[in-house]
């Protein structure tokens, strides 16, 4: 599980990742905005989390930018503000749970994993004449079992959980290889071996931008 956590708390931010770490979470954190733009198309997040009270910026503000962006993934709040109204603002512009501190980090953990479940893949997909089976890692064609490599299956997830939405070969690298130092024509060949398996057409390539799975 990973998650984007913009806060500009130095001390609290340190503690939170910290403690996160322990619960087999990744942080990334980010404590201004300038590298908001550039971290938000490299990385895949489960969760984002933002504090309101910035110096920097205001959090209903980024939320806002996030889901005019297209940006679905989960958003929790984490905030001083504790009104109705400030409440209503932030689930208005898009965010998903809203959490006031002080807060128990145990509770902040469980609201995490809650919000990732969402985002939890269905076991079976089908693409056209074939079916995918992501618990049982499996791919069929009626009765044929086709295998593909282990990148493939990651990369395979990958599509799946963001299927109908155009993602970008840096998200791939990020994603199935951890942001290692691989180039584009790995991605390229890995969607060819998809391409072998899966109906025509089924990923379409656009150019400069990415993959999308339809």
């Amino acid at each position: 599980m990973r998650i984007l956590l913009i806060e500009d708390d130095r001390i609290f931010g340190e503690t939170l990742k910290d403690y996160l770490k322990i619960e087999n979470i990744e942080t990334v954190w980010l404590w201004d905005e300038r590298g908001l733009p550039k971290i938000i198309t490299q990385y895949e997040f489960d969760v984002i989390v933002i504090d309101l009270i910035l110096n920097f910026s205001s959090g209903e503000d980024i939320i806002a930018v996030l889901r005019k962006a297209g940006i679905e993934t989960p958003i929790m709040v984490i905030t001083a503000k504790k009104t109705l109204n400030d409440k209503e603002e932030c689930f208005l512009r898009g965010a998903d749970d809203y959490l006031t501190k002080p807060f128990e980090f145990k509770e902040f953990v469980l609201r995490l994993k809650a919000l990732n479940r969402r985002k939890h893949l269905p076991s079976v997909f089908t693409i056209g004449d074939v079916i995918v089976n992501i618990d049982a890692k499996t791919i069929h064609r009626g009765s044929e079992e086709i295998k593909i490599s282990k990148k493939a299956w990651q990369l395979l997830e990958f599509l799946l959980k963001n299927r109908g939405e155009i993602v970008s070969s840096e998200k791939i690298l990020n994603y199935v290889w951890s942001g290692k130092a691989v180039g584009d024509e790995i991605v390229r060949a890995y969607i060819k071996e998809l391409r072998k398996v899966l109906p025509p057409d089924s990923i379409i390539t656009y150019p400069g931008r990415g993959y999308k799975l339809s």
